[in-house]
């Protein structure tokens, strides 16, 4: 192992990501250039890769700010051909994804980008060099089934993939002395949170509204998702299936209500830590369940705003001036259910642990506690999130991890990740190449000059 390997493992599972289905896309402009003429560049299986199949995939990329000059139309290629084969085998092993879960990604993705565009509908069929919408849609569903079958298949092939202590320790020592990986200064966090708290009136209102959406839709047949489109607050998730069990990180009150319900119920108004909701269950398959949810939240007035502040504020000169300290504070005044009980500390979502890099830090919080020293308490600062909710929040530095070479003991999780990558890396390398002795294969012209990671030419 050395720095080379370690670097192919981070490239591979970034271009693996880059290549999903993404959450944003920017800059969008109409496709300048003509594609090529088509031609077959490859099959797999019962797929077929055309010359604008490239041409649009490295689009796609420059759309999500990929440098591409980095790419070849043969690596392009190859990492098609891997999609493709990963598709057709999800098909023999009877994996598979519903016309609704691809339909409902489509909607999602057409609607995120139309609203990017400021609404209009005309700039994005031109980016897709379509002539109306159910071209587009129907280009779309073919693309995100496949990906979305890809996806599946790979998840499969690694799902059982672990690494045992042993093995982290053996990758580890097999890394030269002077070849260890250096990672970034990490800062752990702690934060206290409090809430403006609504007027009964306004609370009322709300849950009145959503009592009002809830009858639409059960006496009058009307569409909960096309309802949560229009007037869920969670502009994230709002209209989207969300799958979950009870171990995921979801809000504990939206789980409980979520697994109390059947399938196709549609629950009460009740209250979780962002707002006041009422949940759809679209299915339920084993431990998991999914829902679609209607999110709401009262007006809060400038009074309540400041009482918060108010309050707050009082807290930090406590901790300031030596009555409590951070941890106690946050055990007993914070609002936020999720950290209130491990003194506020902030959870890392990538992997889990306490620690966040800090050049990898979510920008809003970067500004907040880059500069604070160690044990100083930040002014409290007005935050606003996805859905709208506002609250205010002081925050600490609990402990610094400056830059450092990589250290067994110290680093165990980051060298854990990195152990299981290279498993997995290896394990689906192995599948590749059974199934590509397998599948029919064939590549064309031009790209049978191509150096392929992968044995697509069966030499």
């Amino acid at each position: 192992m050395n720095k080379k390997m370690l670097s192919v493992i981070g490239m591979l599972f970034i271009v693996c990501s880059l290549w999903s289905q993404n959450d944003t896309v920017t800059n969008i402009q109409p496709i300048q250039k003509r594609l090529k003429v088509d031609g077959v560049a490859a099959v797999v299986g019962d797929y077929l890769i055309l010359e604008s199949d490239i041409d649009k995939a490295f689009i796609e990329l420059q759309q999500q700010d990929v440098d591409t000059k980095s790419f070849t139309r043969c690596q392009v290629l190859g990492k098609l051909m891997e999609d493709k084969l990963y598709a057709h085998q999800a098909v023999q092993d009877s994996i598979s994804v519903s016309d609704s879960e691809v339909r409902e990604s489509v909607n999602q993705r057409v609607e995120m980008l139309v609203a990017q565009l400021g609404g209009d509908m005309k700039k994005l069929l031109e980016f897709y060099r379509k002539d109306d919408e159910q071209s587009m849609r129907d280009e779309l569903f073919e693309l995100f089934k496949l990906n979305m079958l890809a996806q599946r298949m790979r998840a499969q092939i690694v799902k059982n993939v672990e690494v045992t202590p042993e093995e982290v320790r053996q990758f580890f020592n097999s890394i030269p002395a002077d070849e260890l990986p250096k990672f970034g200064t990490e800062l752990e966090v702690a934060q206290i949170v409090v809430n403006p708290v609504a007027p009964k009136a306004e609370v009322q209102k709300i849950i009145d509204r959503l009592n009002e959406i809830k009858a639409d839709v059960e006496q009058n047949g009307t569409s909960f998702s096309t309802k949560a489109i229009l007037y869920s607050q969670d502009r994230a998730t709002g209209g989207q299936v969300l799958t979950f069990n009870r171990a995921s990180h979801f809000d504990k009150a939206f789980k409980d209500v979520a697994f109390s319900l059947q399938k196709g119920e549609i629950s009460k108004p009740f209250e979780s830590s962002f707002g006041w909701h009422i949940i759809e269950v679209d299915d339920i398959r084993g431990k998991e369940v999914s829902v679609r949810h209607i999110l709401l939240m009262p007006d809060i007035p400038r009074e309540a705003l400041a009482e918060a502040k108010e309050k707050i504020e009082k807290i930090r000169q406590r901790i300031v001036d030596g009555e409590l300290t951070f941890d106690e504070a946050a055990r007993n005044f914070s609002d936020e259910k999720e950290t209130r009980n491990d003194g506020g500390q902030l959870i890392n979502p990538e992997d889990l642990s306490t620690r966040f890099e800090l050049t990898r830090m979510e920008p809003v919080l970067y500004e907040r506690i880059s500069k604070l020293q160690d044990n100083e308490i930040s002014i409290a600062h007005l935050d606003e999130d996805r859905t709208g909710k506002k609250s205010y929040k002081i925050y600490q530095v609990t402990n610094r991890h400056e830059e450092h070479q990589a250290d067994f003991a110290r680093d165990y999780v980051k060298i854990q990740d990195l152990a299981l990558k290279e498993k997995q890396l290896k394990v689906i390398a192995k599948w590749m190449k059974e199934n590509i002795e397998k599948a029919h294969i064939a590549v064309n012209g031009e790209y049978r000059k191509c150096t392929f990671s992968n044995n697509w030419l069966k030499k």
